[in-house]
């Protein structure tokens, strides 16, 4: 099986080339994506450059501050951002800010990194998560150019699946500088793969750390908000469960905001409801919350305020094998946080609020029904402070930016041109 995974590695690229032209020619994209994705970018102002990459709007988002703060840091940076979906490009390009490009991400192919390096002459390569390419890697390694990783994560089960591919996987860390992973136990599994551990700096959860630095919202009482229950992000699995649960807690919450992860499901998630006799308004239907029992959320970008609006929140991807959803969005907008037993995503943040008495666990609809019926608006109001104390003292940003800094030339120092053109192709 391993062998078979290294002989077809090589064709991924290409399969990648496949599928883009065929978005391109179908116009899923823009026009100007399939030029970028074989490194077409636009050029950078004068100044030093930076190349920072992260795959969709999460990971984006996330990364925002750290964007931030090395601008503010380093007068005159120039910042290309990449990205492997057409949203995230989108919204990268529309937050505006002076000295970052914001461009479709370049394929791995040997020439189409080279154009780029060529082109942007960075001084660091900064990749967000769990965005491993060996040959991004090994040029930029080639040309001397640092690798950062950050927020850097790594499940059990890709772990598993990276073993197949390890001699590729530890060439490919073995060429990054600096590793600031998500938690602890993403790191020890990078290290197993690989990663050296003179590249491992302080852990920095990048969501938790933007999450924490917004503005807080003005929220209403907690006392309004006690007998609302909302499930944010649920899967195929978990809905059931939960209207099960909720069934069995009415005297203790009059309402449920059902908010699936995939809007697309919600003909589904409906069929569920109705399938238990219970109310239901639907947000997709053009309705908001009212007295009905059950409120379907089936849209997108609409989650702060089904939150505003309750006092207890589900996190779903916990209640079946999908890892988990972060716990600080619920956290900052005040709401007392349950959640099922897989939470691998984010076991560190959950373990730390668990331990704090900011979020509960539970395993089944039993479980869970027992856990609701448990907190009343008191018990809310207590998991609450604890949760948003945790939140307020997360930081880390400052280092995370400072250890990044370390890898460009000093303000005002001759910036040295990488010769990229002139880099001999490495070994895979």
């Amino acid at each position: 099986m391993r062998l078979l995974v290294r002989l077809l590695l090589p064709l991924v690229p290409w399969a990648m080339l496949a599928v883009t032209v065929w978005r391109w020619l179908l116009a899923r994209e823009p026009r100007f994506a399939l030029g970028q994705r074989l490194g077409f970018v636009p050029p950078p102002a004068a100044g030093q450059t930076v190349w920072l990459h992260a795959a969709s709007n999460g990971e984006l988002s996330s990364a925002r501050w750290v964007i931030e703060d090395l601008l503010a840091a380093r007068a005159g940076l120039q910042v290309l951002v990449t990205t492997n979906t057409a949203t995230a490009q989108a919204m990268g390009a529309g937050w505006g800010l002076a000295g970052v490009t914001v461009a479709f991400a370049p394929l791995d192919f040997g020439p189409v990194i080279q154009r780029l390096l060529v082109k942007w002459k960075p001084q660091a390569l900064i990749t967000v998560e769990g965005e491993i390419y060996p040959r991004r890697f090994a040029l930029c390694a080639a040309a001397q150019i640092p690798i950062a990783l950050i927020g850097a994560r790594m499940s059990e089960r890709s772990f598993h699946g990276w073993q197949a591919l390890q001699p590729v996987m530890a060439r490919a860390l073995a060429r990054v500088n600096m590793a600031s992973v998500q938690d602890a136990a993403s790191g020890q599994r990078l290290r197993a793969l690989g990663l050296p551990l003179a590249a491992v700096r302080a852990p920095c959860d990048l969501k938790a750390v933007a999450i924490a630095r917004l503005v807080a919202p003005s929220l209403p009482p907690q006392e309004s908000r006690a007998r609302w229950l909302l499930a944010a992000s649920t899967h195929a699995g978990e809905e059931a469960v939960i209207l099960d649960a909720f069934a069995q807690v009415r005297g203790t919450f009059d309402h449920l905001i059902l908010a699936p992860r995939h809007p697309r499901r919600g003909d589904d998630v409906a069929a569920l409801i109705a399938a238990r006799g219970l109310g239901m308004g639907r947000r997709s239907g053009g309705g908001m919350p009212d007295d009905k029992p059950v409120f379907l959320a089936d849209t997108m970008g609409e989650m702060d305020q089904w939150y505003a609006l309750c006092g207890v929140c589900i996190v779903g991807g916990s209640f079946v094998t999908k890892g988990g959803h972060t716990p600080w969005e619920p956290v900052r907008m005040g709401c007392a946080v349950v959640h099922g037993p897989w939470v691998e995503n984010f076991a560190a943040p959950y373990e730390t609020l668990s331990q704090a008495g900011g979020a509960l666990q539970v395993q089944g609809a039993g479980d869970l029904a027992q856990a609701l019926a448990s907190l009343n608006a008191e018990a809310q109001a207590r998991h609450t402070r604890a949760a948003a104390q945790i939140l307020s003292g997360l930081e880390g940003g400052a280092q995370l930016c400072h250890d990044i800094l370390t890898f460009l030339p000093a303000e005002g120092a001759k910036i040295p041109l990488h010769q990229a053109q002139n880099v001999a192709k490495p070994k895979q």
